[in-house]
């Protein structure tokens, strides 16, 4: 069986530095763990509103999973856009007005992104 090895990724693309690739520092690592945990609670929890659905419990009760599961996410989903900015973004600013703004494009699109659910 082969290895499976993970490749960083890259906002813009991969930095070219004699093409070896650098694994970026990013401003969320030192919160992974709590997004861990956080993750396996989600999965929890939705693997109760699974069995909730299979056992046909009622209505409301389901509905109201559905909403502390769409929480969940969405609260990750804010923390994630706060380190991002708190970090990535600001950092890019600090180093290039050009890379800067392409930064605080790309949060303006992934913004866009959240507020449809």
């Amino acid at each position: 069986m082969k290895a499976r090895t993970e490749r960083p990724r890259y906002a813009s693309g991969p930095p070219q530095d004699g093409g070896r690739l650098a694994r970026p520092v990013r401003g969320f690592a030192s919160g992974k763990g709590d997004n861990l945990v956080r993750r396996h609670k989600i999965e929890g929890q939705a693997r109760g509103l699974q069995k909730m659905i299979e056992d046909d419990r009622w209505c409301p009760h389901i509905v109201t999973q559905v909403a502390s599961v769409n929480r969940a996410l969405q609260e990750v989903a804010v923390g994630r856009l706060n380190d991002h900015l708190q970090h990535c973004v600001s950092q890019a600013l600090a180093s290039s007005t050009i890379f800067g703004e392409t930064r605080l494009d790309e949060f303006a699109g992934t913004i866009r992104q959240v507020v449809r659910l």
